[in-house]
């Protein structure tokens, strides 16, 4: 099936160290739906959690379809669930109740005709930790312009 990536959380990233990663489906309307083909949507600030066995994205900005009419007055940053097999929500509230783990969206793609959020359990990063991957992203810079200048 082809995959087109909509949105990328690139902070996601930066901030957690990515331990697993599950595909989910999430519940949309159609305007929604419209509205994702469209690229209008960000998952900057967005986060999860799970609440009576059901996995919940909260914060994702899907921008209201201009063309969806009167009846669609729905709010942008609504909550909106997530499809998950019930092993898999286990395993999440199991390492998420543990001291440090949280479970953060990576991306939103459409998986041939459906949506498909990628989220991930993560550890938070120090600020020590931060300052060593900017480094080595830094050095990975560096030696990828001097392997392009010398070629």
């Amino acid at each position: 099936m082809a995959v087109k990536v909509i949105a990328v959380n690139k902070s996601a990233g930066f901030e957690y160290f990515i331990e697993d990663k599950f595909e989910a489906g999430i519940v949309l309307e159609g305007s929604e739906v419209k509205s994702i083909r469209k690229n209008n949507c960000n998952l900057n600030d967005s986060f999860c959690f799970v609440r009576r066995g059901e996995v919940t994205l909260k914060n994702m900005h899907i921008a209201v379809y201009d063309k969806s009419g009167a009846f669609n007055t729905r709010d942008s940053r609504r909550d909106r669930r997530l499809l998950l097999h019930k092993s898999e929500i286990s395993k999440i509230v199991g390492k998420v109740n543990e001291k440090g783990y949280t479970l953060v969206p990576l991306k939103i793609y459409f998986s041939g005709a459906l949506v498909k959020v990628e989220v991930a359990l993560c550890r938070g990063k120090h600020t020590y930790d931060k300052k060593q991957s900017l480094k080595e992203k830094d050095i990975q810079r560096d030696t990828d312009r001097r392997i392009k200048e010398y070629a």
